[in-house]
């Protein structure tokens, strides 16, 4: 899938803790998600992140999830495939995503979406679960797709997740 002229990289991955925020079992990804945070809106090709990504929704934030303050979502736009994959494989968020089973639950739908963004557009939460759900039900299009319908993507190919571990 080519990225249209004018367009930017949108994603959102969503996940449930296994524990509130305050419990011992989840301590460590909460102290040190305003580092792995801040060390994305600095890489090259970032472009904007949702208020709250990568925080428990509380029903209070931009991000929350069916009111359950459990649920993480993090939403950000890139320039292009390539700064999202770098940031993602190529940084040390690489180090918590291969040991998100420590912190998260292993959750059974697709948890991951992406989409072509005109530049200058932030979406939503909203759109962003609208984008989720269009993927899980009809499968990858040029209105919701992952890793594998983006030809330019390499990375992701040697450190995705199974089916059966996404989470």
């Amino acid at each position: 899938m080519k990225q249209p002229s004018g367009y930017h990289l949108a994603e959102l991955n969503v996940g449930r803790l296994l524990a509130p925020t305050d419990d011992p079992r989840v301590a460590e990804f909460m102290a040190n998600l305003d580092r792995v945070n801040g060390l994305g809106k600095r890489m090259p090709g970032f472009v904007w992140m949702m208020e709250g990504s990568g925080e428990p929704g509380t029903g209070n934030t931009e991000n929350a999830i069916g009111g359950d303050p459990q649920f993480v979502a993090n939403l950000t736009v890139w320039e292009d495939v390539a700064s999202l994959e770098q940031f993602v494989w190529g940084t040390i968020h690489k180090q918590f995503y291969e040991r998100r089973q420590e912190w998260f639950e292993l959750l059974g739908d697709q948890h991951f979406v992406m989409w072509w963004v005109p530049n200058g557009h932030r979406p939503g939460l909203d759109e962003a679960l609208e984008r989720l759900e269009r993927l899980r039900r009809d499968g990858p299009s040029e209105h919701a797709f992952g890793w594998a319908e983006l030809k330019q993507a390499s990375k992701w190919r040697d450190n995705r997740c199974a089916e059966v571990a996404a989470g």
